[in-house]
């Protein structure tokens, strides 16, 4: 059985997901419906949900991206442990 940590990441990756594909789903739906204010207000309103979520599990568990989309150090997660250690 997995341990509260381990759980605790799975359960936030799987709530990343779950916005991403909100957000795309959104994004689709905003190419054939530019105009529907309604549906740009709840893509923008997800999108700072799923930013929330990455920027909390970096703080967490370190980047889900190797670059670019994490405020923690560039290349630290060559340094720390690897998940085999």
């Amino acid at each position: 059985m997995a341990n509260n940590m381990e759980l605790t990441e799975c359960a936030l990756k799987n709530k990343i997901k779950e916005m991403q594909f909100v957000c795309v789903e959104l994004n689709l739906y905003l190419d054939t419906h530019p105009n529907d204010a309604a549906a740009r207000a709840d893509y923008l309103c997800f999108g700072e949900k799923l930013r929330a979520l990455i920027d909390k599990y970096a703080e967490l568990y370190g980047p889900l991206q190797n670059f670019g989309h994490t405020p923690t150090n560039t290349g630290c997660y060559v340094c720390s442990d690897w998940p085999w250690q």
